[in-house]
C-alpha cells in the first residue's frame, strides 16, 4: 500500500443521462470493492466513490437504469480522483457548465480517469491537447477527427499518461480501474480486488 495513504482516497464520478452502465458500474465496483478490502486504522474504506450529477433529478443511464447521484455540481464535493464515464455524451459536451466544472476539477484532482467516450468530455476541456489517449474502438476515428490535437491510440486498452488515464470501451474501464488501484496502492490490492470480483484482469 502507498506508504503515505492513511486517509480515505475519494473518487468523484460524473453521471449523466445516457451514461453507459458498465462505464459507470465497472470502475465503481473496482474502487468500492478495493475499499472493502483495504481499510483505514479505524476500519473505514480506504477507497470511496461519490457520484456527481448536474442536478438532483435522477439520471437515466443507457438501457433505462435510474441513478440518483450523491452530489450536484453546485455542491462541488471534495475528491481526489475525477472519473468520467462514457455513453452518449453529445448533450453533456454542449453543456458549458459541466465542461467548465470538469476543466476546473481536472486541474485540482490528483488523477483524472476517463472511460470509453468519456474521453470526448475530457477532450472538450482541452486537457488532452498534445497528449496520448484512447476511447472505444468505434469512436477512435471520430475523436481524432473532432479533436486532432489529441494523439489517439488505437492499439491499447488504456493509456496511462501520468495525471490522466484514458481507457477504451466499456469493459476496458474495469481493467484500467484495476491498474489505477495497483498504481495508487499496490498490485496485491488490485489482484485481490479482481479475485473478489471473480474477474480475469487483462493488463
Amino acid at each position: 500500500m502507498h506508504p503515505d495513504r492513511t486517509t480515505p482516497l475519494t473518487f468523484g464520478m460524473l453521471v449523466f443521462d445516457e451514461v453507459e452502465v458498465l462505464d459507470l458500474g465497472g470502475p465503481f465496483e473496482v474502487f468500492s470493492t478495493a475499499g472493502r478490502l483495504a481499510r483505514t486504522a479505524d476500519d473505514q474504506p480506504l477507497l470511496r466513490v461519490r457520484t456527481v450529477a448536474a442536478t438532483r433529478h435522477p439520471v437515466r443511464a443507457r438501457g433505462g437504469l435510474r441513478i440518483v447521484a450523491d452530489h450536484t455540481l453546485d455542491e462541488d464535493p471534495p475528491f481526489d480522483v475525477l472519473v468520467i464515464p462514457g455513453g452518449v455524451t453529445t448533450a453533456v459536451e454542449a453543456d458549458a457548465d459541466v465542461v467548465a466544472w470538469l476543466a476546473r476539477r481536472r486541474r485540482t484532482a490528483a488523477l483524472t480517469f476517463s472511460i470509453c467516450t468519456g474521453a470526448f468530455l475530457l477532450a472538450a476541456t482541452g486537457a488532452l491537447d498534445g497528449r496520448p489517449a484512447t476511447t472505444h474502438w468505434e469512436d477512435q476515428e471520430e475523436l481524432a477527427r473532432r479533436h486532432p490535437e489529441v494523439r489517439v491510440r488505437t492499439d491499447v486498452r488504456w493509456v496511462d499518461d501520468g495525471d490522466i488515464v484514458t481507457s477504451a470501451g466499456i469493459s476496458a474501464g474495469i481493467d484500467a480501474a484495476l491498474h489505477i488501484v495497483g498504481r495508487l496502492f499496490d498490485e496485491e490490492l488490485a489482484r485481490r480486488t479482481a479475485r473478489q470480483m471473480e474477474y480475469t484482469w487483462t493488463r
